[in-house]
């Protein structure tokens, strides 16, 4: 039974955003996919951040270095967002 409706809705709007800029086929990025797997350059990292900050009404206090090195999975990226909804509510 799923209990977290609001927390899946925000997984797959953070998956599909990153859909759009990962190489490859999109139907084979999941929430396990490793960040160095999707092919996203910077500059696009960069703009799905934006994306996400728009959605959401949040801010994401981090540069794109940063983001690499402490999120390695997409996975990894809707639970930072969670926590930046959470800590907004």
């Amino acid at each position: 039974m799923r209990i977290e409706s609001k927390s899946d809705k925000i997984g797959e709007l953070v998956l599909e955003k990153i859909r759009t800029h990962a190489a490859g086929d999109p139907n084979e990025v999941t929430m396990e996919t490793k960040l160095t797997d999707l092919g996203i350059h910077s500059l696009e990292l960069t703009e799905i951040i934006f994306d996400i900050e728009d959605e959401f009404g949040i801010q994401v206090e981090m540069n794109t270095v940063e983001a690499w090195e402490n999120l390695h999975t997409i996975r990894d990226i809707v639970e930072a967002v969670r926590g930046l909804i959470d800590a907004k509510s």
